[in-house]
């Protein structure tokens, strides 16, 4: 990871997390009676695998015996054995060396596009830099993921979860020949990219609606700015709020209020459709869309394009130079 000062160390895209994201002020309905509360077990999964992982990682790491002391200095925390970090010059994050992700399954374009190793867009999904990397990630994922899992059951979040990943490690791959990534906030980023579409397509169930919305646009485009600092692999933020916020027209799509309601209300008053025409016509754009974009990101990614060639100011959109910092993000 570098050879000591800040700017140099990027040869690991640390996919930085959006922080924990309150549910937005829409969550209550207007009737509560007819929603199905689910028992939230798969987000708490995924948090344990994250944690899991990451100590298989730190193990095969084993600072003590594969860190030469005497050019970067010491192992942090040397009394926790082979859990030790790196030091922190090569990793302020508290976390291994950027070679031993890169051998457990980080995403580095040459070895997807020339070395066929395809599985690395899903298994960077599982790997972290660090603690610090780790932490601000789950706690994330608890507050987003849990209260959709709630609501929407384990099979269609977790659905959302690894394609937004994978959505975010295609677009990543495009536009970061450079360096590796690793980390799950395109996954969590596509979390939040959901509950967006959620929110706009089952707009007739939601109190609170303009409110919701707005706290939930600046909650996103905070984050996405914050992914505009060095070392932060925003194109894995954007590919993965894309997939999301296409795939919750698809997945989330709720029947209307008044469909809902039908056996309160009056006969004439009753919805006469369980669903309205614009959430079916979201519902077939973004499917399309979704078919359309990862056909066309991973054929250009096997055919080994550059994103950059296609798109001369992209790179900006990861990292924009300062007086302050450099940008390497091609």
């Amino acid at each position: 990871m570098g050879n000591g000062d800040l700017e140099s160390w990027g040869s690991t895209k640390n996919r930085g997390a959006p922080p924990p994201a309150p549910p937005p002020a829409s969550s209550t309905y207007h009737t509560e009676s007819s929603d199905k509360q689910w028992t939230s077990w798969l987000v708490p999964m995924i948090v344990v695998a994250n944690v899991a992982m990451f100590l298989v990682v730190m193990i095969v790491n084993d600072c003590p015996k594969n860190h030469n002391s005497s050019l970067e200095g010491d192992c942090v925390a040397k009394f926790l054995g082979r859990l030790s970090f790196q030091p922190l010059k090569e990793n302020p994050l508290f976390g291994p060396s950027s070679s031993t992700l890169e051998k457990l399954g980080a995403l580095e374009r040459s070895k997807v596009v020339n070395g066929h190793e395809a599985w690395r867009l899903i298994s960077c999904i599982w790997l972290h830099a660090g603690v610090v990397h780790l932490l601000a990630n789950m706690l994330s994922l608890v507050f987003i993921g849990i209260r959709l899992e709630q609501q929407f059951g384990f099979v269609r979040v977790g659905i959302l979860y690894m394609l937004a990943g994978i959505g975010g490690s295609t677009l990543s791959a495009l536009f970061i020949t450079s360096n590796i990534s690793v980390g799950a906030s395109g996954a969590l980023f596509g979390l939040l990219g959901a509950m967006l579409s959620e929110l706009l397509t089952n707009w007739t169930i939601y109190a609170n609606k303009a409110a919701a919305l707005f706290t939930l646009v600046i909650i996103i485009l905070v984050n996405l700015a914050v992914g505009m600092l060095p070392h932060v692999d925003n194109f894995a933020h954007i590919g993965g709020f894309l997939t999301g916020f296409l795939l919750g027209f698809v997945l989330l799509m709720r029947p209307q209020f008044s469909w809902q309601e039908r056996r309160r209300l009056p006969a004439d008053a009753r919805g006469k459709s369980k669903y309205t025409v614009y959430q079916y016509v979201f519902w077939i754009i973004s499917a399309i869309l979704l078919i359309v974009g990862f056909t066309v990101g991973l054929v250009m990614l096997f055919k080994g394009e550059n994103g950059n060639d296609h798109c001369s100011w992209c790179h900006y959109l990861s990292c924009v130079p300062t007086s302050k910092w450099r940008c390497d993000n091609r």
